[in-house]
């Protein structure tokens, strides 16, 4: 989540003193009206404790503070600016019409279109993220942390190449811009080039810039056959003071990942279970079970039968589906390296439109939300999308969205592109799990807290796709890790067969394609098949029971 303000703003709240050289003065809300004076007063009071309580992760208390103050002031720009912070990584839809509402009440602070900007990139929206960074820029061509988003978004968008001269411009005006070396060194790795990564990486290091995400990201560059240098770094890192959980998790990651490849698994492992205890993340399996419950009963043969209309018969629209970690990058990499195909990533639309219509966990009756779903909606939803995906790619007979947990989603995605192709990506269920142990997730992913709930998850997620190869038998493709691994020149023959387009050279050479990584597979894309990751469980045999009890008869020993 970002727990940030812009630093203008925090600073007011924080000391209410003049904004050091060079920052913007602080305007807070429109200039008091006569006899508005206490009442402006006390609602910079209250956002001051909200600002405080977000800082400190307490959503509650600070969302109560700022529904105060815009119960008497509505349309009070900072406690709507606020709560989009206070939304932001856990309900972004509501997070950006608090941005965009900040903005319309002050249209030229360039915080709040920094922010309804770096918003939008977190749903995908990219053309809008651009505007809204781009307009900040305009307004205050040296913010840097406007020069670092608009950077963070190109490399997202499959454009690091336009990143780079924006880091650059960062650097020049700050240095020591934590987001400055760190975003350089993503863009660079975008592009493959990833010993200069690690020299910018290095660099952060050195200038005590980031220090636990820049010694995660430089641990994932190479692989290790002796102890390096930084191990010990980072273990003393760990028993720094006043760590905050985040760097906890990053050091705790990349201590184990130097030790895995090390092979001290039993000492990597450790490190990976303290990391999730960090993270303190918690997961409602029962919750979780009758979501799936729901979607089953909803989503039938009868339902598809009485819908066979509805939707876009347009066949772009390429879903690659799965568990993390399961090949899904690979399959992207592989598809997306052919001249017709490209490869969009990891793409929220369809989340965002089963979100609108209330397909979701928490959700208690489907039926309601799938009746809302006409057959006219259904095409304004497909065109919309096509629109989207045409943003990427205007040229490209096949677009790959390569969201893995749409595979909850493939009863939505199907009304309304019944022509879609489907990817299923499936791997051995340990390896797999054990793959999503060993890397840090956000929140989103709580059932990768701990190793129970991950295999009790994994057995939902096997139980979802029977389910859809059931109603959609023979529809969806389904890419065994292993098999890919084993052939790769056959099994990619039959992945383009399936898209429907005619074989190319290019796709067994998918590790030279030019173009953005930015998942935890941005490293290994870069390397041409290896078999190492087959039955690799079997190095952390005596700390993994618990996810072998829970994953049951799918646990393949």
């Amino acid at each position: 989540m970002n727990s940030r303000l812009p630093p203008a703003w925090s600073k007011h709240l924080k000391t209410a003193a003049a904004p050091k050289p060079g920052l913007p003065r602080p305007a807070l809300a429109n200039p008091p009206k006569t006899n508005s004076f206490a009442r402006a007063q006390a609602d910079d009071l209250l956002l001051k404790q909200a600002y405080e309580h977000q800082q400190a992760k307490r959503l509650d208390e600070a969302q109560n503070l700022c529904l105060q103050v815009l119960a008497r002031t509505p349309n009070h720009a900072l406690a709507l600016y606020i709560m989009g912070t206070v939304y932001l990584g856990y309900d972004d839809e509501a997070a950006l019409r608090y941005f965009a509402r900040a903005v319309g009440e002050e249209p030229r602070n360039p915080y709040y279109h920094l922010s309804l900007g770096e918003a939008y990139g977190k749903v995908s929206e990219f053309s809008a993220a651009i505007k809204h960074i781009e307009y900040a820029l305009e307004v205050q061509p040296d913010l840097v942390e406007a020069l670092c988003a608009l950077g963070r978004v190109y490399t997202q968008f499959d454009k690091p190449d336009l990143a780079l001269p924006l880091y650059e411009k960062a650097m020049k005006i700050n240095r020591d811009h934590p987001k400055a070396r760190i975003g350089m060194a993503a863009s660079l790795t975008g592009l493959g080039r990833m010993e200069e990564a690690g020299v910018y990486l290095r660099q952060a290091i050195e200038h005590r810039i980031d220090v636990a995400a820049a010694y995660y990201d430089l641990v994932q560059s190479r692989k290790f056959t002796e102890e390096p240098a930084e191990l010990q770094s980072i273990l003393r890192e760990l028993d720094g003071p006043r760590l905050k959980s985040e760097a906890v998790q990053n050091l705790h990651y990349a201590a184990g990942k130097v030790l895995n490849d090390l092979k001290r698994y039993a000492e990597a492992f450790d490190h990976f279970n303290k990391a999730k205890q960090a993270a303190g993340y918690k997961f409602d399996i029962d919750q979780y079970r009758r979501f799936v419950d729901l979607t089953i009963e909803t989503f039938t043969p009868d339902l598809f039968a009485a819908r066979s209309s509805y939707g876009n018969p347009s066949e772009a629209p390429v879903f690659v589906v799965g568990m993390p970690r399961s090949g899904t990058t690979l399959t992207e990499q592989i598809c997306a390296s052919h001249p017709d195909v490209h490869g969009a990533g990891e793409l929220s639309k369809l989340r965002r439109v089963a979100n609108a219509i209330g397909l979701n966990p928490s959700a208690s009756d489907f039926n309601k939300p799938i009746m809302t779903v006409t057959e006219g909606l259904s095409r304004t939803l497909a065109e919309e999308h096509l629109s989207y995906l045409r943003e990427r790619a205007p040229t490209a007979q096949r677009i790959i969205d390569k969201m893995p947990h749409n595979f909850e989603l493939i009863g939505l995605l199907t009304l309304l592109f019944p022509n879609a192709r489907i990817i299923h990506c499936r791997r051995d269920a340990i390896d797999n799990c054990v793959s999503c142990f060993v890397l840090p997730f956000s929140s989103a992913h709580s059932y990768n807290s701990d190793l129970r709930a991950l295999g009790l998850y994994y057995r939902e997620y096997d139980r979802l796709m029977r389910h859809w190869n059931e109603v959609f038998p023979g529809r969806i493709f389904e890419n065994r890790y292993e098999t890919l691994v084993e052939d790769q020149e056959a099994q990619s023959r039959r992945l383009i067969d399936y898209l429907g387009l005619p074989w190319d050279d290019a796709c067994l050479r998918y590790f030279d394609r030019e173009g953005a990584v930015t998942t935890p597979s941005r490293w290994q894309v870069r390397q041409p098949i290896y078999k190492s990751s087959v039955k690799r469980w079997k190095n952390y045999e005596g700390e993994i029971a618990p996810l072998i009890e829970a994953l049951g008869d799918l646990a393949d020993i």
